[in-house]
């Protein structure tokens, strides 16, 4: 612990002087960086090889930004595709461990990224770096709510990385597949200074705890993850009216993306990281206040050459924040939020698809669930070929335990990707459901 903590501190000084340096002189550490990363995937990555030479391009041209634009963009679909050739064969010592973590992502394409010990060590320092922006106070209670908290959990401390460096209160973490009034009973016992929620999650209590003329008076931090952050779950509300919403913007793949700025309200893209494109159709960089595909090069994963992966997201460049740090800006994130589960008896829950399991049955490629009434969800799948009724039986008994119901499934195949609707962002769980009535809305084709 004691050697993992002193790494921590130093990552975070690190990330604490990088802030201010300028942009010009962060960018010529980035591509210092990148030939460092470029040389040692073309020496481990057998899939990063053939990715150069499709492009004619070689380790030593990387020096220059042009060469590392003209590398053509690296899709979830050729994650899934390359498998193992993808990852590196050796990694440095100083690296540490290799781990995997898998994600569906918001596009509902399950991708397995390797990643180290630094890019471990990387998350700590940015997340540290959030509640120093946002001078949380770590003596007071902090409620998580997650999916991968299984159960109503207690514990007298934060937990990593915060207790590594700080002593802090106690903190409650609480499954996001509760239904929403046990959580709001839940964090009313609690009564927590911090929560980290899911923005759609977020949604479902104000409009629950308002109705019920429930208050949170301690709440003065609410950190919003893995969703998009609208524009009505910025307000808070009479329940949580003592309190500011603070989002990060974030992937399994890549860690911490950007911060939101505590005194703008701009993100901050953690570029001491990550190299950070967002690209026009035409595969030209966007200039503020232009939207475009958020394509991101992870500058210290030696295990998997996640180098300008299109993420699947849409962002919005921003200005230079007038706070004064040099990290460049997005000004809005364009992700896609996944919608609530309802269940016969009216109440609503995330949905746990289980979809880490599916390619353990089948080829999946990607997936979509739409539930279309109380008792009925449509699967959507895309496979690599035909899927036998016993991979569909097996499926459905996961998926069927994943979302705690016995809903009637039914499946729909696509050849190549499920349709993306009119508005451009996709979800992988999508309810049409209208709450007031609970009846079946026709809002998704």
């Amino acid at each position: 612990m004691g050697a993992l903590t002193e790494a921590v501190t130093l990552r975070l000084e690190q990330l604490k002087q990088a802030q201010w340096i300028s942009s010009d002189l962060m960018k010529e550490f980035q591509f210092q960086q990148l030939a460092l990363l470029i040389d040692h995937c073309e020496r481990y990555s057998s899939c990063f090889v053939n990715r150069l030479k499709k492009a004619n391009l070689t380790s030593n041209q990387f020096s220059k930004p042009t060469s590392f634009f003209k590398l053509p963009l690296l899709s979830r679909r050729d994650l899934q595709k390359y498998g193992n050739s993808l990852y590196c064969k050796k990694i440095p010592e100083n690296h540490g461990a290799v781990y995997k973590t898998q994600t569906s992502g918001s596009t509902g394409e399950p991708v397995v990224v390797h990643k180290t010990g630094l890019n471990q060590l990387n998350w700590f320092a940015t997340n540290l770096l959030d509640h120093i922006w946002h001078q949380r106070d770590f003596n007071q209670p902090l409620c998580a709510i997650r999916p991968t908290i299984k159960t109503y959990t207690k514990q007298e401390n934060w937990g990593p990385p915060v207790n590594f460096l700080f002593k802090t209160g106690a903190s409650l973490g609480l499954p996001i597949t509760a239904d929403i009034p046990q959580l709001a009973e839940w964090i009313l016992a609690f009564q927590p200074n911090n929560l980290l929620v899911y923005p759609s999650t977020f949604k479902a209590l104000k409009k629950y705890c308002t109705e019920h003329a429930i208050s949170f008076i301690k709440l003065r931090h609410i950190r919003t993850i893995g969703e998009t952050l609208s524009n009505e779950n910025r307000n808070v509300e009479i329940p949580f009216l003592n309190a500011k919403v603070e989002d990060v913007y974030s992937s399994q793949e890549v860690g911490t993306i950007a911060l939101e700025c505590p005194h703008s309200g701009l993100y901050h893209i953690m570029e001491e990281n990550l190299i950070v494109e967002i690209l026009k159709e035409n595969g030209e960089a966007c200039k503020p206040s232009e939207t475009g595909r958020v394509v991101i090069t992870d500058l210290h994963n030696f295990a998997t050459p996640l180098i300008r992966y299109d993420i699947g997201d849409y962002a919005e460049v921003g200005d230079p924040c007038p706070c004064g740090k040099g990290f460049s800006t997005l000004k809005k994130i364009y992700g896609r939020e996944r919608n609530l589960m309802m269940l016969p008896d009216g109440s609503r829950h995330w949905p746990l698809t289980n979809f880490m399991n599916f390619r353990e049955i089948a080829p999946i490629q990607q997936y979509q669930m739409i539930q279309r009434s109380l008792d009925v969800i449509e699967i959507r799948l895309v496979a690599s070929r035909v899927i036998t009724n016993n991979e569909e039986t097996q499926l459905k008994i996961i998926i069927q335990e994943a979302l705690g119901f016995p809903f009637n499934l039914y499946f729909t195949y696509f050849d190549k990707q499920i349709p993306i609707p009119s508005n451009g962002k996709f979800e992988e769980f999508i309810c049409c459901i209208n709450s007031s009535s609970h009846k079946s809305i026709n809002t998704y084709h």
